[in-house]
């Protein structure tokens, strides 16, 4: 009985670690996920570009990488293209796209699903 108690209550808790954060987590986000950012909450929808310069190579241009997203507040959702390290007014502050990551090695880019997005909230809500 003791163990069929222990496995279903290890199972409830298995099953919660797995509910994704309707809130949105802190940190690097892919696709699809949601980003707190300290304001609005932001989810990237896919990628628009991703022209960077390969990492450990010289290039006369570094590229840049513009990210369509889903930005929310409160009682609004807005869709918007954020460009790699280029502030954009959001309500009562700036929201910027600050990293990407894996960086882009010669030859292909990185699968779209391996790509990890950070982003930066300065203002408020």
């Amino acid at each position: 009985m003791k163990t069929a108690i222990l496995l279903l209550a290890s199972g409830l808790l298995a099953g919660c670690a797995t509910t994704p954060d309707p809130h949105g987590i802190e940190g690097p986000v892919a696709l699809g996920q949601i980003a707190y950012v300290g304001g609005p909450r932001v989810r990237p929808d896919r990628v628009i570009e991703d022209s960077r310069c390969p990492v450990d190579t010289l290039c006369v241009w570094a590229g840049r990488v513009v990210l369509r997203a889903t930005v929310i507040g409160g009682s609004w959702s807005k869709q918007m293209d954020l460009t790699l390290g280029t502030p954009v007014q959001v309500a009562d502050g700036a929201l910027t796209l600050v990293a990407v990551t894996p960086g882009r090695t010669a030859g292909a880019p990185p699968a779209p699903k391996q790509l990890r997005f950070t982003f930066e909230f300065s203002g408020g809500l």
